[in-house]
This record gives C-alpha cells, sequence and structure tokens, in this order.
C-alpha cells in the first residue's frame, strides 16, 4: 500500500471539534479547532445532546477551513482519518458521517482511528516514538498504562477502576468553585500551595499498574462540607495542593513501577491532563533520577488536548498497517478500548 502523505484528519469524540491537514504524519499543515467550553461551563461539564448540535454547525465549517489554511486541495489529499471512539456517541456519530462523506465523495480511503491512539502519536510532533514504549494517558475520560512493543500495537496493563484524573479534577473544581474545565486553575493554584490535607492515595502500593480517584474525590468533598458545616475556612490554594500531591504520587509512582517491570525505550506523556505543569515537572524529575537513560516525550501542550492533528498522526500510522475502512460501514464505537496485555488483569 501506499503511504498516504496528505491526511485530512477529523476528531469529534466530546466537545471539541476538530479538523487538520497532516503531512507524512508528522507535519501539521492545519489545525482547525471549535471549542465548545462557555456552552457548556453553565451546566458544570459536557452535555452529550449540546455537544453533539454543535459538532453538526461545525464540522463542514472545520473542514473548509483546515483546507483552506494547509493550501491544500482536496484531490490533494491521500486519504482522510476520524476518530471512532471512545467517546460520546451522538458526537462520535457526527464526525465519523462527514468523514464517511467527504471520502465517498473524493474517492478517498477512509482511516477508524482510536482516540486514544491519537493522544499516544501526538508524541510523533516531538520525535519519532521508538519502540518498545510506554505511555502514560490522563485524561478527563482515561487514565491508563499503555505498553506497546511495536508500532501500531497497543496492549493496557493499568487503567482506573472508577474516576478517571481529568473527570476528578472537573468533579473538585465545582466544589470549590471554579469554572469548567477546572483543571488548569487548579494546577495553578496549587503552584501557591501546600499538601496541609493529607489526602489518600489510593492503591499506590498495590502490585497492579491500575488506579482509583474516587476515594480522593469523596476525601476531597467531606473535607470541605465537614468545614462548610461549622464555618470554618479552608485555604483554597492549600486543598488543590494537596488534591494534586495525590493524584500526581500516585500516578508517577505507578508508572515509575511499570518502567523497572518493561523493558522500553521510550516513555510517553499524553491526554488532556499531560497539559497539567505539577505533572509534568514531577514526572520528568523521577525520571531523570530514576532511569537517566529513558527517553521521556511529553506530549506538546498545545496538542494535549482533543485536536485533529493527533488523529492524523496516528492515522498516517494505521495506514501504512493496511487499517482502512474500505466498504464505508464504519460506526461509532462509544466503549472502544485497546486490546489488554496477556499478564494483566482486567
Amino acid at each position: 500500500m501506499v503511504i498516504g502523505r496528505y491526511i485530512l484528519a477529523i476528531e469529534s469524540s466530546c466537545d471539541e471539534t476538530s479538523v487538520a491537514v497532516v503531512q507524512d504524519g508528522s507535519v501539521i499543515l492545519s489545525n482547525i479547532i471549535a471549542t465548545q467550553i462557555s456552552s457548556h461551563q453553565r451546566f458544570g461539564g459536557v452535555v452529550p445532546e449540546v455537544a453533539s448540535r454543535h459538532h453538526i454547525e461545525q464540522i463542514t465549517i472545520c473542514i473548509s477551513a483546515a483546507l483552506q489554511k494547509a493550501e491544500i486541495k482536496k484531490e490533494d489529499l491521500d486519504a482522510v482519518a476520524v476518530t471512532y471512539g471512545p467517546g460520546l456517541v451522538g458526537a462520535l456519530l457526527v464526525g465519523v458521517t462527514a468523514a464517511k462523506a467527504f471520502a465517498y465523495a473524493n474517492n478517498l480511503p477512509l482511516i477508524p482511528v482510536n482516540h486514544m491512539a491519537g493522544h499516544i502519536y501526538a508524541a510523533r510532533f516531538v520525535k519519532p516514538i521508538v519502540f518498545p514504549s510506554l505511555a502514560l494517558l490522563v485524561s478527563g475520560g482515561h487514565t491508563e498504562l499503555v505498553y506497546m512493543p511495536r508500532e501500531n500495537e497497543f496492549q493496557i496493563i493499568g487503567e482506573t477502576r472508577d474516576d478517571a484524573a481529568g473527570e476528578a479534577y472537573d468533579k473538585i473544581g465545582r466544589v470549590m468553585g471554579l469554572k469548567y474545565p477546572a483543571g488548569k486553575e487548579i494546577d495553578q493554584m496549587a503552584h501557591h500551595g501546600q499538601d496541609t490535607f493529607h489526602f489518600p492515595r489510593a492503591m499506590q502500593n498495590e502490585e497492579n499498574f491500575d488506579f482509583s480517584f474516587s476515594g480522593l474525590k469523596s476525601a476531597f468533598i467531606n473535607t470541605v462540607h465537614n468545614a462548610e458545616q461549622v464555618n470554618k475556612t479552608l485555604n483554597h490554594n492549600d486543598l488543590a495542593a494537596s488534591f494534586q500531591q495525590s493524584v500526581i504520587d500516585v500516578i508517577v509512582k505507578k508508572t515509575l513501577r511499570a518502567c523497572e517491570e518493561f523493558d522500553i525505550r521510550q516513555l510517553i506523556l499524553a491526554g488532556g491532563v499531560a497539559a497539567n505543569q505539577g505533572l509534568r515537572e514531577r514526572l520528568s524529575s523521577d525520571i531523570r533520577n530514576s532511569f537517566p537513560t529513558l527517553d521521556l516525550v511529553l506530549a506538546p501542550i498545545e496538542l494535549c488536548g482533543d485536536n485533529g492533528a493527533m488523529v492524523g498522526a496516528a492515522g498516517y500510522v494505521a495506514y501504512q498497517y493496511g487499517v482502512v475502512s474500505d466498504d464505508l460501514t464504519l460506526n461509532a464505537e462509544p466503549s472502544l478500548e485497546f486490546e489488554w496485555a496477556e499478564h494483566a488483569e482486567k
């Protein structure tokens, strides 16, 4: 199969409508992102039906804008890549339907892309990925460790058993009266506070590579509510610092253990929460001290959130391995996930 040089990539798994044109899987010619944050802020989180309607309004506009900015004509494209899962089913369907229609109308191959693979392959815009490698994916919907023995192969070795890290950030943000999404503001506050509340570090010392943040979230909420009942004022910077320290302690410790167990050449940090400065600094420091020869790749901050460029990078790799939906029967798979490693317990 001839490797596609120019790929039009579509992302619509949650509340960002994004279309990009990517060259050779590593050069971004355009990356249009239509955000919906202002529409969801009054609800304190993403409303699926509202997200779907926004995608319908924006998808064709974003496609045209991406082609125009990239100075690429439809006939110059080699393939179309699209996120088909995981994510919100209605939101995914908008992107998948648009991609299928565009591919059919322009006689282009259609490449289905796992959203989480997209996050991982955002690292290609920093440097080539070397294998075997390990990815720490931390986002609003996922917190998982993914082992990659070779290119285009993904094996989950551990994941959250309840709330994802980003989800926990948004939930405690609402308790603190912060606007959605709260992750960035909590990270900023944490740098001005101290870990004075010593919240629990769930599953930190267990042998597996799984995570759990629901207990931390409950401990945080109970601390705030108990203080309110006795009219006690809590330092919000210290609350943020204590919460974030607990999250980072667990994530980094589990990741370091995975680096010890698996013979890897590269560690990738990706996903929406990968933009968290506290996490980036701590992981960088601990990897440098514990594994000085291990190559740590931090996804670019501007590509940590959902975007079409990462889908284009993952799509380019998938296309090389013949991953194409030839008959255009591709459908959304909201619960899509990687396979589990054989030795890992699901």
